[in-house]
């Protein structure tokens, strides 16, 4: 329970819709933190406490700014499907590809700075940065910028490796614990809380600013 000199830590979230913005959510909201999920459709996502809705592009440095202000972080999953973004040219049901990831961490550096807020989380396809068996050049192109982009910034923040997700997985199967759970949802319900949770430690902890991270469990007990 909160007291009153316990501070109020505000999570901005954009991506809210995936499998693992569905585990940072409830992972953030069982640590008493307030999560705004920036949206494209504010009825998307059921109530609840702790938990609210707000309008946003992802692609205007104005519209980031108004969105994130006064938060006291950023989380954002560069390749989940329903990004909020307003274009007459791309499609919104796609996952933006490296050019718009580039253009959207552009903007999301230039509205962090003018909100005054200075601790970026982002979740992409980083691992190119690190595995030169990965012969996507396009995608490792994208992510050298990012990370150039992130360096020239003075945003205090951590790259994250996207781990895999999985469809159909919501905030309810997370906050939750179900013994029947469909089958083949089990693994990748712990997998995903336990890259949430490494997130919301980090938050706490900033052990990792500045760095190129992954999440991933070592115990393979389930909690």
């Amino acid at each position: 329970m909160k007291n009153a000199e316990t501070p109020v830590v505000k999570v901005v979230l954009y991506g809210a819709m995936s499998s693992l913005g569905s585990a940072l959510m409830a992972e953030m909201l069982r640590r008493q933190h307030e999560v705004i999920a920036i949206l494209d459709e504010l009825t998307a996502l059921a109530p609840r406490p702790g938990l609210r809705a707000k309008a946003g592009d992802l692609f205007d440095a104005e519209r980031v700014k108004q969105s994130v202000a006064g938060s006291s972080a950023v989380i954002c999953l560069l390749d989940a499907p329903g990004l909020p973004f307003n274009s007459e040219y791309v499609e919104k049901t796609i996952v933006p590809g490296p050019v718009e990831q580039v253009l959207a961490v552009d903007a999301l550096i230039d509205g962090l700075q003018a909100a005054g807020v200075a601790r970026l989380f982002l979740v992409g396809d980083f691992q190119v940065l690190d595995d030169p068996e990965i012969e996507d050049q396009l995608q490792r192109h994208a992510a050298e910028e990012i990370r150039e982009a992130l360096q020239s910034s003075p945003l205090h923040w951590t790259l994250v490796n996207s781990p895999r997700g999985v469809a159909g997985l919501t905030i309810e199967h997370f906050s939750q614990v179900s013994s029947s759970l469909e089958p083949g949802l089990a693994e990748p319900l712990e997998r995903l809380s336990r890259v949430a949770a490494g997130i919301a430690d980090e938050l706490r902890l900033n052990l990792h600013v500045g760095e190129h991270v992954s999440f991933v469990g070592t115990d393979p007990t389930p909690r």
